[in-house]
């Protein structure tokens, strides 16, 4: 597989130049300065593209073009965002970037509740408390009807946090689960949003109605709308697994198992819609055996996240070791099967100073930069 690294641009801690040296091949990107909704110019993408390949690299993987929340839930402007999304799909493939990852998850990209819970080694990882996360959008989303979500066992996990919960750790839920895991992707809630919370009702509310067969619907429409451009320039759309792979907040997700991905492959069936096997997304739900989808998909997959989690007893889950023996089950069969393919390790470890250094939630240099070196022993073992 390729070795490739998500890159935030620019203006990412992470330079160009430190990716070259560790051993990355390819650069997984997107043009973060352009609003949602607005067209990619040939310009902007041209300038990209250059500047990555002035430092020794290519762009391999745009992550992500963002899909619009009015395509997701087919608002009044739909078609016109569809069309401006042609656009700029035409211009990735006129300038030779033919892999497009995307997410069809409605409000909310990934969740997690806390991003430093530590491990016995010192490092920390991500963390997914279905208590916590209970508890946020009971007692401070305070979603209507939202109880009826969740089961008893969970709904005494809230009762027993709502003892000891302070203002504190009400705010430490709001950033991690809607400020700092998604702001700094192209995401809906921004640091610079004075009331994240009432913002991120407003948007729920734009999902009033839409079921599961309603959003595959319209997933469905969005891609036999774009497909005549990808196959004009052999752009290859890969969508990302809903993370974590459940529906939350009342939301539909439509990307959470093998009958989900057969149906949106089904529903399109051109080989230009495929998957990003994010093995990460995928092992969060303990209902998914992921090394038998990667054996499954293989062939549909455009792009693979290389990452896994651990599942827990109550709904909880952590990222696991990218030594994980899944997770190389999963890389043998992308080597065998899907040789070239880009692949790129996250949500890595925080460690040897990575928390004191600013990087995006799940994004750390040093973390990053041991899984690269584990998976790629693991890459060059199974090709031996």
């Amino acid at each position: 597989m390729e070795k490739t690294w998500r890159w935030f641009g620019p203006n990412d801690k992470i330079t160009l130049d430190m990716l070259r040296q560790i051993g990355v091949e390819g650069i997984v990107t997107a043009l973060h300065h352009i609003p949602n909704g607005e067209i990619w110019t040939l310009e902007e993408v041209e300038k990209m593209k250059s500047y990555i390949e002035d430092h020794g690299l290519r762009w391999s993987v745009v992550e992500s073009l963002p899909v619009s929340e009015s395509i997701k839930y087919a608002g009044p402007d739909r078609d016109e965002l569809i069309e401006k999304y042609k656009v700029s799909l035409a211009n990735l493939g006129k300038a030779g970037v033919k892999t497009v990852c995307y997410n069809f998850m409605p409000v909310l990209d990934w969740a997690r509740t806390d991003l430093d819970y530590p491990n016995p080694n010192g490092t920390t990882n991500l963390y997914f408390n279905l208590g916590e996360f209970a508890y946020f959008d009971i007692h401070i989303l305070k979603r209507e009807g939202a109880e009826a979500d969740y089961d008893a066992a969970t709904l005494g996990r809230v009762a027993e946090i709502r003892e000891t919960m302070t203002p504190e750790g009400e705010k430490r839920l709001v950033e991690n689960i809607i400020v700092k895991t998604q702001g700094f992707v192209n995401g809906n809630i921004s640091e610079a949003d004075l009331d994240p919370v009432q913002k991120f009702r407003e948007l729920l509310k734009l999902y009033d109605g839409i079921d599961a067969a309603q959003l595959r619907a319209n997933m469905a429409y969005f891609l036999n709308a774009i497909m005549p451009v990808c196959r004009e320039y052999d752009i290859n759309m890969c969508v990302h697994p809903d993370d974590p792979p459940r529906p939350i907040l009342g939301l539909p997700r439509i990307v959470t198992c093998d009958a989900d991905i057969e149906a949106f492959l089904n529903a399109v069936p051109d080989p230009h819609n495929g998957l990003t096997f994010c093995a990460g997304s995928l092992s969060a739900g303990a209902h998914n055996d992921v090394v038998e989808l990667a054996r499954k998909y293989a062939k549909n997959t455009h792009f693979a996240h290389i990452r896994i989690c651990k599942t827990l007893p109550g709904g909880d889950f952590k990222e696991s070791s990218h030594l994980d023996p899944r997770l190389i089950e999963v890389v043998r069969i992308f080597e065998k099967e899907r040789p070239g393919v880009p692949m790129r390790v996250d949500h890595a470890e925080l460690m040897l100073g990575d928390a004191d250094r600013g990087y995006n939630a799940g994004y750390s240099f040093h973390g990053r930069m041991l899984a690269l070196g584990q998976i790629d022993g693991v890459m060059a073992a199974c090709r031996n």
